[in-house]
């Protein structure tokens, strides 16, 4: 079914989702709340396929904090690759969105079952409209947690819902400011990026803005090498593939690669959402270092999205502790900010900080597999990973 009616304050009656029929005729009253005209309002819980129909990008796409994490399109490549099951939650009062909440659960033997919002997405914060407070929607989050046993729910932005929790899992979040225009943005650039776009300019590689499956897979041959030298599993084919036929196929994105000949040197994958761009993927060849072809590439890129319309790019999420890719983003001129991670824990009823991990061991183990194996190890792990 396209969308289910829950009921908000008692158990959450859930089912698996049908095509043959929008929504189902169930309906029950929900938590009772404050609405803004001082009235007491109950407030009703819908959970919506994201796959079917176009009703979830609609509800969404007015939202000036939506982004392509929120987006059907994400959804199905997260569904498709990993088989996650999809809860996207409506809430509402008298048939008036007041929030909007994509979850994904994450069923695993090997790491538990969990909702995150969302699998390897850097920044999907819950989507709030005026109508009720962050406190009416405790209820039926809980409630569902606790009805789909999940050990956790994971949110991966600033929320009210989670107002008041000190996150020890953050990470920086950059974004460039592509409306004062090409010049003015080359201007404000760190001198040593300058200096790294011309020399790159004057290397003789060959610049392309692509769509197509051949230029997703140069990217991802050169991603497979790219991961081993920092210690880390590729993510599978499939994903790659799923992303280029939800995402980059439709014109949601795209690929930005520089060449020498027929070789591919660097590449960096783009989404597009609205008026807004995200710099989720780069790889390159180690040897390409010297060319600064990562620069040449990410240049690239900014002038294809200015010269698009787009009025900002963001360069995604950087581990507090990853000094060097901070710095690289910081020398395009960026703002940075911090992005918090947070995490109800439906033993305890009550939200907390999300874990940070150390992975010095894995990462020196995975950076010295053979690349064959190291793909293996991305196929069998990442299903269970988030």
């Amino acid at each position: 079914m396209g969308r289910m009616v829950m009921e908000a304050a008692g158990p959450l009656v859930l089912g698996s989702f049908s095509p043959a029929a929008k929504s189902d005729p169930q309906s029950s009253r929900g938590v009772p709340t404050q609405a803004q005209d001082g009235r007491r309002s109950d407030l009703d819980v819908e959970r919506i396929d994201p796959t079917f129909g176009s009703e979830w990008d609609d509800l969404i796409h007015c939202h000036p904090a939506a982004n392509c994490f929120h987006g059907s399109a994400w959804a199905k490549v997260l569904i498709r690759t990993y088989g996650h099951q999809p809860f996207y939650l409506r809430f509402s009062i008298r048939n008036e969105t007041v929030a909007l909440l994509p979850i994904m659960e994450v069923a695993s033997p090997l790491t538990g079952r969990r909702g995150v919002s969302l699998p390897f997405s850097d920044h999907c914060p819950p989507l709030m409209f005026s109508g009720a407070g962050a406190s009416a929607l405790q209820t039926p989050i809980r409630n569902l947690a606790r009805k789909r046993r999940w050990r956790h729910l994971d949110l991966r932005a600033e929320s009210e819902l989670t107002s008041g929790v000190l996150s020890s899992a953050k990470f920086y979040g950059h974004t460039l400011d592509l409306r004062p225009g090409l010049e003015q943005n080359f201007s404000g650039f760190h001198s040593s990026v300058r200096r790294a776009i011309r020399k790159a300019e004057a290397s003789g590689l060959t610049l392309q803005i692509e769509q197509t499956q051949e230029a997703m897979r140069d990217f991802q041959s050169l991603h497979i090498r790219t991961r081993r030298r920092h210690g880390v599993p590729p993510q599978p084919p499939a994903f790659f593939r799923h992303i280029h036929e939800e995402i980059i196929k439709p014109g949601q994105g795209f690929i930005a690669i520089a060449r020498r000949g027929p070789i591919a040197l660097a590449a960096e994958v783009f989404f597009i959402w609205k008026e807004k761009a995200l710099y989720k993927f780069g790889a390159s060849e180690q040897s390409s270092q010297s060319l600064r072809a990562n620069n040449l590439v990410m240049w690239e890129a900014i002038r294809h999205l200015a010269n698009k319309g787009i009025q900002e790019l963001d360069f995604g999420r950087t581990a507090v502790d990853h000094e060097g890719l901070r710095r690289f983003k910081l020398g395009w001129g960026t703002e940075e900010r911090l992005i918090p991670y947070s995490r109800f824990d439906v033993a305890a009823g009550e939200w907390r900080p999300a874990r940070s991990t150390n992975p010095t061991l894995l990462t020196h183990l995975f950076g010295h597999m053979p690349l064959v194996v190291n793909q293996l190890a991305g196929r069998l792990l990442y299903r269970h990973l988030d």
